[in-house]
Parts: structure tokens; sequence; C-alpha cells
């Protein structure tokens, strides 16, 4: 097979560039080349990401974020060398060169196109009032309100779905009876999906302490009012690459100071800088968490999600953060959801 040609780039190549050319492959990593086709580096989804967090311009040249000194072997080895090598190191791929460290093939931890089916459990946040999108939410939880021809909880759990991921938790507590009589156990979508009964308000983090058993591996939590794009294997991947005990999805928002922004120095103006556009990362509403943070969680008491972060922080644990490139939108108010209903048949069709 040579599919793996068309993810060979120079080390000129854009940020930008590649990520189109590793989304396009499907195949999440490329490698870099010089002009003779000696190998210098690869690249993976969060080799970009991580250069993206640095501040650094789409149009960066890759060998900016490249892993210079990546897993690679030499051709001519059996092929169950290769593989049992793949899975000691949690390899997906494995650049061949020859003795002149040119490449020569690479080989895919999973050569198919079926998609792998996770252990990792979704407990997704459904119990919000949706105060802001009344009186649309009068009847109906927000998270059960139409985008397209359906509830924008259902293409959540088909967005995992497409990855792999099939076991769900949802919270609930609004018109709770709507979203389980819809659901059920997730039998109709080839999925299964357990509930947890919020009899009170518990925040973004509360509403985990309620689990009567604990996943035994990372597992996602996310906000059931978001429409995304995100490749949540990429996320998992992220989380387990930088040995992250808890990973925050993170979105750049981008906002304008609409005056002159003054700098001084004691009584001295030094500086007018006219309606200044400032970015900063944001929450995204999305996280990957290890199964130890759950012990810090306070039993049945409002908790929200960036406290738990900054109680992980202050222990001195590995926190991370994984800034979004794709489609994102959070059905806040109404003209959220007018705009979600207007990009629904472009983006998820």
């Amino acid at each position: 097979m040579t599919k793996w040609k068309s993810i060979l780039i120079n080390p000129k190549t854009s940020i930008i560039q590649t990520m189109e050319i590793i989304d396009r492959s499907a195949l999440q990593f490329a490698v870099v080349i010089d002009d003779n086709m000696h190998l210098l580096g690869t690249v993976t989804d969060g080799d970009i990401r991580r250069g993206i967090l640095k501040g650094m311009s789409l149009e960066t040249p890759i060998e900016k974020v490249m892993n210079e000194s990546p897993i690679y072997e030499t051709a001519g080895k059996r092929a169950f060398y290769y593989k049992h090598l793949m899975k000691k190191r949690r390899l997906k791929q494995l650049p061949i060169v020859n003795k002149k460290k040119q490449i020569h093939n690479i080989i895919f931890s999973d050569d198919s196109v079926q998609v792998l089916q996770k252990e990792n459990t979704v407990i997704l946040m459904a119990g919000g009032l949706g105060t802001r999108l009344r009186p649309l939410t009068n009847d109906i939880p927000k998270p059960m309100l139409k985008v397209g021809d359906k509830p924008i909880l259902e293409t959540i759990i088909e967005s995992f779905k497409n990855f792999g991921f099939t076991n769900f938790i949802i919270s609930v507590n609004y018109k709770k009876e709507t979203i389980k009589d819809y659901f059920q156990d997730g039998s109709r979508l080839g999925v299964n999906i357990e509930y947890i009964v919020e009899d009170k308000r518990l925040g973004t983090a509360g509403a985990l302490s309620l689990l009567s058993e604990k996943p035994n591996k990372p597992f996602f939590v996310m906000n059931g009012d978001l429409l995304t794009k995100i490749n949540y294997e990429h996320l998992l991947d992220f989380h387990y690459e930088t040995g992250a005990t808890a990973t925050m999805c993170v979105r750049e928002y981008e906002y304008q100071i609409p005056y002159g922004v003054i700098e001084t120095e004691n009584h001295k103006l030094l500086s007018i800088l006219e309606k200044p556009v400032y970015k900063s990362f944001v929450n995204a509403g999305i996280y990957v968490l290890n199964p130890e943070v759950l012990k810090l969680i306070p039993q049945d008491e409002f908790y929200d999600m960036p406290d738990l972060f900054k109680r992980v922080i202050t222990l001195q644990k590995e926190v991370a953060a994984f800034p979004l490139r794709e489609y994102w939108l959070d059905i806040g108010q109404k003209n959220d959801y007018e705009k979600a209903n207007g990009d629904f048949r472009g983006v998820f069709s």
C-alpha cells in the first residue's frame, strides 16, 4: 500500500497546509522529509495544537512544531517485530527507513477503515434549565432542541459514535423524562446509555459525584448544548500524550476594546493603541478526566468544572489545554440557536 505517500511533506509546508493534509488523509499523521526523502521529523495533530497554544500563526512552517526525534525503524525486519514494537510503545504509526534514513514505508496499527470500538465512557451534562432560550425551553430541555432534523444531544452522541465511543452516561434534571423517553437505553442508536439524576442542581462537575460505578479509564465530560466537529480520538490521544490528569478543550476568543488604550509610566503618556484586538483561550465545555479526579469532587454539592480544574492544578497534577480548531458552537442564546440551524446542513451533512 502506498497511502503513506500522501502524507509526506517538506519542512516549509505551513501549519494550515499540514492540517489539511492530515484531515484529508484521515491518517492523523504526517512525515517531514527533505528533497532526498530523508526523514526529518513527524507531525501529529497534538504537535499542531501545541504550536497553536504557543501562539504560532497557521502560516508558520511545520518544521517549527514537528517532532525532530521521532521513533522509527529500519527496513528488512519481520512484520511481527514492527507490530510488537508498536503495541509496546502504543504507536499508531511507525516510519520505516533504509540505511541512509530515507523513508521506505510507514506502518499503521490499523490498516482497515473500520472504526474500533473504545471502552472510554462519555458523560453528557444535560440537566440545565436553558433559561436564556425561553420560551423554546418551556416544555423541553435545551439539549433536546432540534438542530437540523434531530435533537442537539443526538448529534453529540452520533459524533462520538463515529469515533468508536459507544458508552454514555447522561446527567439529567430539568424535564428529565423527555430525555429518558427519547433515548432510553441507546440501543436505537447502537450505543449504551445510562442516566444519573440530579435532584438538585450540582454544577458541571458536582453531578459526577452521583456515579454509581466509577470509570476505570480516562473519560469524557461534555456539556449537552454544544455542536462541534472535534475529533474525539485526537483529544483522547492528546490527553495520553501529555500525561495529563485532566484536559480541558479551549477555543480562541477574540475581543476588541472600543477605546484607545493608554500606556503610561508615572505621569508620562507613552503610547496610545487605538481600539486594540486581543485574543485569549476560553473554556469550551469539553473535558477528559482520569478516574482519580473523582475523589476530589464533594458528594452531592454544587461544584463546577473550573473549580475541579483549579483543585487539580493546586495539587500540582499535569493539566492540559487542547485548543479546538474545528467548528464549535455553544447554543446559549436564541441567536446561537438560529446560527446552529443555519450551519447544520453545511457542517454536519
